[in-house]
């Protein structure tokens, strides 16, 4: 019986989901998941990831903006409580993101992502009401923990359900219109500064809009299932037969709940125990090298991707222009990783994963540097754009190719947790380029930003091929 046609037939439309009587095993899933082309549902899915890491991107964002504001009339913060307060989410990105990518393997991807959006919109409300700088630090760390987990379970959810042939592109898409939360969140504060809404500063408007949205998406993804993939190798049959056949039906229904005690430790795969945490990354060979090379890049990644937007616009009031000047260029110049992972999305699919990396981190270092000794505005946002662009690019590809690197059983731990590592050295970029932009000026920041780069220009060269449109499921492994 052809359960596809029966799940996209307009009876079934109208009725409960089948139960399938086909092979429930975790290579059967897979394989059917596998030979799916994109459906109604899989755009859904993308939508609700795109406008909760849009949020997310936007939290970031608000970040960039923070040393800018907080140096500055009205506030005369020190340069140590701003280091702080921008050091702060990365803390907490370091704690969270382990943890709820330890969960998304354990208890569910769509529950992590739930999870990770309720404690953001909970935090970034904490911290529009906070009083103080000091208060804000503390709460931003708890957005952190959000922060620093979403992206990867993005990740390794659409890695799961999507199409092999599509998803080098649906998910570079996913990433470009999220990225749009960057100059929206920027254009938001420029435009409610001088207001002031209700004597409030915009700013904190701009975190209670980010609130709502967290909010809102966290609830729209009881609509969508649990990864049909993930809940096969948690031996939740049943549960995974009934996610396969909605995605193939583009239903968009309330999903079942699958409670813990039904999601077995065992399932058998191959004749054996699927095992998942940490003793299975570091116990075996294969799985030991592939994490040690993505937190290595994750842990040189954000000296350029997240010291260079972060500090930009300091840079600009150092040189000399204006904050409403400075905070244009954040704004404009954050509509370049859209265009960037816009157009190379068209590629991800038939393009190597490690050939884009390496020209991403070579055209940062060489953007980085000329835009280190550049005085005009004009010049300075072509150059901000451009290296936005490629950092964008980077990271979206990199989260890309560390989901293809692992099995289901272990994809979000590992790539959560390589995330993780990556937050915690954000901690020291701040803190670290921040006194050194100030004292030594802009080429001697990115004379810590270059060797960065070039390392993990040589790790990617030494690294694992993508798997390009190759099936992501542990047979492949």
């Amino acid at each position: 019986m052809d359960y596809a046609r029966i799940a996209g037939s307009d009876r079934a439309a109208e009725s409960p989901l089948p139960q399938s009587p086909f092979p429930q095993s975790p290579s059967s899933i897979a394989e059917r998941l596998d030979r799916l082309s994109l459906a109604p549902l899989h755009i859904a899915i993308v939508a609700l990831c795109t406008l909760g890491l849009a949020a997310d991107i936007g939290e970031v964002a608000l970040s960039n903006t923070f040393s800018a504001i907080f140096l500055g009339a009205p506030y005369h913060a020190s340069h140590g409580e701003v280091s702080r307060l921008l050091a702060a989410v990365f803390a907490g990105g370091a704690v969270g993101a382990p943890i709820l990518g330890w969960w998304g393997d354990r208890g569910g991807r769509r529950m992590a992502l739930q999870g990770a959006l309720l404690v953001l919109a909970a935090a970034s409300f904490a911290v529009a009401l906070s009083p103080n700088i000091g208060w804000m630090t503390g709460f931003r760390f708890v957005s952190g923990l959000a922060l620093g987990a979403y992206p990867p379970l993005t990740a390794a959810y659409l890695a799961d359900v999507l199409p092999p042939k599509r998803r080098g592109i649906t998910m570079m898409l996913c990433a470009s219109f999220a990225f749009l939360g960057a100059p929206a969140v920027i254009f938001l504060i420029r435009w409610l500064t001088p207001l002031a809404p209700l004597g409030i500063a915009g700013w904190r408007w701009a975190l209670v809009v980010g609130v709502g949205i967290s909010a809102a998406v966290a609830g729209l993804f009881f609509l969508v299932p649990e990864s049909p993939r993930w809940l096969a190798t948690r031996g939740a049959a049943e549960a995974a037969a009934s996610g396969l056949l909605r995605i193939e039906a583009g239903r968009y229904l309330p999903a079942p709940v699958v409670s813990p005690q039904r999601l077995h430790r065992r399932a058998e795969f191959g004749g054996g125990e699927i095992k998942s945490g940490f003793g299975v990354l570091i116990g075996e060979p294969k799985h030991f090298k592939r994490i040690l090379l993505l937190a290595a890049l994750y842990a040189l990644a954000p000296w350029a991707t997240i010291g260079f937007p972060l500090l930009s616009t300091q840079v600009l009031v150092q040189k000399g222009f204006h904050l409403s000047d400075s905070l244009l260029f954040a704004a404009v110049s954050m509509f370049g990783p859209t265009l960037g992972i816009g157009a190379v999305a068209f590629l991800m699919d038939r393009l190597d994963r490690r050939l884009a990396l390496g020209l991403c981190a070579a055209l940062m270092a060489g953007l980085g540097l000329a835009f280190a000794v550049s005085g005009s505005l004009a010049s300075l946002i072509a150059l901000g754009a451009g290296f936005n662009l490629a950092g964008a690019v980077y990271s979206a590809v990199l989260s890309l190719y560390g989901a293809e690197l692992f099995a289901t059983h272990l994809r979000a731990f590992a790539t959560s947790g390589a995330w993780g590592i990556g937050r915690a050295i954000s901690i020291l970029v701040p803190i670290v380029l921040l006194p050194v932009l100030g004292r030594y000026g802009p080429l001697a920041m990115f004379a810590v930003i270059v060797p960065a780069l070039l390392v993990s220009l040589l790790l990617i060269v030494a690294g694992p091929p993508g798997r390009t449109g190759q099936p992501i499921d542990e047979r492949s492994q």
